[in-house]
């Protein structure tokens, strides 16, 4: 039997939790939230699809009352506030740095061998406070952004080829922001094939810049954060822990001397499975790469600097 907990019932982690239940990576899935009556209708309101998507996965919602979520694998934390227009994931730490602590300790008192896997924003600083203030090895605290940048990169490189995005890989590093993440153009391919025999330079450089702005360009046109593909992508990464498929997914992985980083918290490939991050890839980056990554490791630690400078670590 396999338990998944998804704290916060807002967009994203009702879609979460919705996901999960259609595709029944777990038998039990807890959603809860701090607003009364709302994860339990939002769970509700999934469960009245189960008989019409055929999915026999039992979703419940409760409202603030962790012990309902004793015995999770997995538990995903979506909490804090959602981006506004014009509002930069790092201009949310002050706010979501404290509930997300909150919310980690509370999970850990009833869930104590839990993988953590984090979506609040701004993703990277705040895995890097679970981490740190929970004291837990580095495998089982996972930030998410990585696998939703990447799933955009492969969407806007399908769009711009003409092809179906499933047989498109691509693969987005660094922070998870809108000048910190990475692209990786060189490196994706078309059935194998790189896709600069595809597409011009001058191409790639636009689907590269697309993709960084991807989350920003939704908020402008919903008026709030994304959630469909956020949600469909951390419950991508819970099925790969919870069935071992031991997938190459882009995390936010504490790193002890991987390419170069030490204590820090930033997004790189990694094998997920059974135990979290089970290993961490190394690519073989370029000159131009490197460069770039280090740009995202500075930004990312000025980001991290903030939680100390508050006193929240």
């Amino acid at each position: 039997m396999s338990k998944v907990t998804v704290v916060g019932a807002g967009n994203v982690g009702a879609t979460c939790a919705n996901v999960l239940a259609v595709n029944e990576v777990a038998n039990e899935i807890v959603l809860i939230d701090i607003k009364e009556g709302l994860a339990e209708g939002k769970a509700m309101d999934i469960m009245q699809t189960a008989q019409l998507m055929g999915f026999d996965s039992v979703v419940k919602g409760v409202t603030n009352d962790y012990s309902q979520t004793a015995g999770s694998d997995v538990v995903v934390i979506t909490s804090g506030l959602p981006r506004k227009p014009g509002m930069t994931r790092e201009e949310l730490i002050g706010v979501n740095a404290g509930i997300v602590k909150s919310v980690a300790q509370n999970i850990l008192k009833y869930s104590p061998e839990a993988i953590l896997v984090i979506v609040s924003n701004p993703m990277d600083p705040m895995a890097y406070l679970s981490l740190k203030t929970l004291g837990l090895p580095r495998n089982r605290v996972i930030g998410m952004g990585g696998a939703l940048d990447s799933s955009r990169f492969k969407y806007f490189l399908s769009q711009a080829i003409g092809c179906n995005a499933n047989e498109v890989e691509g693969l987005v590093i660094g922070g998870h922001g809108d000048t910190t993440m990475i692209p990786l153009t060189r490196l994706a391919t078309y059935k194998g094939i790189p896709v600069s025999q595809f597409l011009s330079a001058e191409k790639l450089d636009e689907v590269a810049k697309s993709t960084m702005v991807g989350g920003a360009t939704l908020t402008g046109l919903l008026g709030t954060s994304a959630w469909m593909a956020p949600g469909a992508a951390t419950s991508y990464l819970v099925e790969s822990i919870i069935k071992d498929q031991k997938k190459m997914i882009v995390c936010a992985a504490y790193l002890e001397g991987e390419y170069g980083m030490k204590d820090i918290t930033i997004g790189v490939p990694v094998i997920i499975g059974k135990e979290g991050i089970e290993r961490i890839v190394e690519l073989d980056l370029n000159a131009d790469e490197k460069a770039k990554l280090a740009a995202s490791e500075e930004a990312v630690r000025k980001t991290n600097s903030i939680l100390y400078a508050s006193g929240i670590l």
